[in-house]
């Protein structure tokens, strides 16, 4: 079972498509090591060969299908990129993790008691940066990037994507992880990274991480 805290910090960027998580984990990235720090940049899907499988799928495979896949690219994400990078002391930042297992199906209509239990063994983050801003906010930015997959397409996703990643939010904060959730609608890039830059080096203060 994945799960083995090392001595590096695990942190998670997730929210609604178009909220602004590839921009904040990149800019986070750069400010980290900046500072000195060593830090892994990742996403999920992952590069691997099922998370390769599974960005493949996405438009065609059915929820419970892809729910599984997923889950089975997050047990090898993190025992082949993200433990062995947390265990040399780095800190991981990845976009999207354990919150868009709970939400992303649910779209598709499956059982949210199915997902918490397919994702219970799932090492929780150390902190969640959950992004989020307002419907019409995020409806402008995947106007304007252009949708990457079906769910981003269906009427009303964005709403029903945002309700679900605060209830992912929450369910998440109740494993253990430290929660912060930072609304991007009025804030300039650079001030919701700086928020986030803050709230990892309280995170690295509070949990006693030795994040090189």
């Amino acid at each position: 079972m994945s799960g083995q805290r090392g001595p590096g910090l695990l942190v998670a960027v997730d929210g609604p498509s178009g909220v602004g998580k590839s921009t904040l984990t990149r800019s986070l990235t750069i400010r980290l090591a900046d500072d000195g720090h060593t830090v892994h940049r990742t996403a999920e899907p992952s590069d691997g060969p099922i998370g390769s499988l599974a960005r493949t799928l996405t438009n065609t495979a059915d929820g419970l299908t892809l729910a599984c896949l997923y889950t089975a690219d997050r047990h090898h994400h993190l025992a082949h990129e993200i433990e062995p990078r947390l265990a040399a002391g780095a800190i991981v930042i990845t976009d999207r993790y354990i919150a868009s297992g709970l939400v992303m199906q649910q779209l598709d209509h499956v059982d949210p008691d199915y997902l918490r239990a397919l994702n219970g063994p799932v090492r929780a983050p150390d902190l969640l940066l959950a992004l989020t801003a307002d419907d019409d906010v995020i409806r402008r930015r995947l106007t304007r990037r252009g949708t990457h997959n079906r769910y981003q397409d269906q009427r009303g996703s964005s709403q029903n994507e945002a309700a679900y990643h605060r209830e992912a939010a929450q369910h998440i904060g109740g494993r253990g992880a430290l929660v912060h959730t930072i609304d991007t609608t009025h804030l300039t890039a650079d001030a919701v990274v700086a928020l986030a830059h803050k709230y990892v080096r309280d995170a690295l203060g509070t949990l006693g991480h030795t994040a090189a």
